[in-house]
């Protein structure tokens, strides 16, 4: 497999033994192909290349090419980004905040998005710019009001996603669209795998190859296809939106040359390095 999917400024040693570094069967995404940008779908032998998102049901295959060939994008391009807050008591306790009676949801801007590899930028005003690993669901139909016994009917997939936080930022406000929605503070990727995480399935972080997070998705105080059928009730959700799911306890600081890879255990594992403080 090209290191494409794990970033240029990738550690060595920053890849737990543990995640395959192909993806399974039926996974697809976005990747830059002879610079351009094409949609893409892993056969299990090839990669097919697609005329359009996988998103879409009658996106036809237009010509093949090998995995050493992909340079990977962000594998969806959301309209919207919803997330979900302190869906991990352990994670409410560090921050010392209370958990919600129903979910705390959030949304962060689609131009916040950016794929593996690329670079997570401090902004000026920022002193603490803090990574979350998180499982994500892209939504695959249109929807509104779905039940969870149906969740399952409207998702596309399963990525992972670092909902990236000034965390100084969102102290000083009190609310949080300001800390969470900066440009680059929403890495997604590196693929879109079909199959659902199991409840036993790790959400880790790794800050230079160490470990610093690590959760269960059946840790979470709501489940993924809850979540998703309780965000549906506020508002419509369209294909390609993603739904951050929450982080596990461990969340800290990035600094400058360090790369945080995010780990779903059935999913992937997304690197980003930080890069240098925007001067905006």
């Amino acid at each position: 497999m090209t290191k494409a999917p794990l970033g240029p400024d990738a550690p060595e040693g920053a890849l737990p033994s543990d995640v395959p570094a192909t993806p399974p069967a039926g996974a697809f995404g976005r990747a830059l192909v002879d610079d351009d940008a094409r949609h893409w779908r892993f056969s299990g032998d090839s990669v097919d290349l697609l005329d359009r998102s996988a998103l879409d049901p009658d996106a036809k295959v237009v010509g093949e090419t090998g995995l050493d060939d992909l340079r990977l994008l962000a594998p969806v391009l959301p309209g919207k980004v919803v997330a979900v807050g302190l869906n991990y008591r352990a994670h409410a306790a560090e921050l010392r905040m209370e958990t919600a009676a129903e979910p705390i949801l959030f949304l962060k801007p689609a131009t916040a998005v950016i794929g593996p590899g690329e670079a997570i930028v401090c902004p000026a005003r920022s002193l603490q710019v803090d990574y979350e690993a998180e499982l994500v669901v892209v939504v695959g139909r249109r929807c509104r009001g779905v039940t969870p016994e149906g969740a399952a009917d409207v998702v596309a997939g399963y990525t992972c996603g670092n909902d990236v936080t000034a965390r100084d930022l969102q102290q000083l406000d009190g609310q949080w669209t300001r800390a969470k929605s900066f440009d680059t503070f929403c890495p997604l990727g590196p693929w879109v795998v079909r199959g659902a995480p199991s409840p036993g399935a790790r959400v880790r972080a790794f800050l230079d190859g160490v470990e610093v997070q690590h959760g269960l998705v059946g840790d979470m105080i709501v489940p993924p296809l809850e979540l998703l059928a309780f965000v549906s009730g506020v508002m419509t959700l369209e294909p390609g939106d993603a739904l951050m799911t929450g982080t596990p306890p461990g969340v800290g600081p990035l600094a400058a040359g360090q790369t945080v890879s995010v780990v779903v255990d059935g999913v992937g594992r997304l690197d980003n390095p930080m890069g240098l403080a925007d001067a905006r």
